[in-house]
């Protein structure tokens, strides 16, 4: 469906379109802006696996039939 969606040439005209929208000046703030929220996002969720404890599991025994209790299957 989305086969080919990034390709160089459509890149290249998605970044002319971003400098004819924001111009020369804006862009860079607009990279720093997003290049730290990223930064800031991949920080919490590192800080959030470290909180987190992992949950002990339930002992829990399965049920046996009379055939594995013989030994045989058949």
């Amino acid at each position: 469906m989305f086969e080919g969606l990034f390709q160089p040439l459509h890149l290249l005209v998605i970044a002319a379109i971003a400098l004819l929208i924001f111009g020369p000046k804006k862009l860079p703030e607009l990279g720093k802006g997003l290049g730290e929220s990223i930064r800031g996002f991949k920080s919490a969720m590192a800080a959030r696996d470290e909180n987190s404890s992992p949950k002990p599991q339930p002992n829990v025994e399965r049920p046996t039939t009379n055939y594995e209790r013989r030994g045989t299957m058949y």
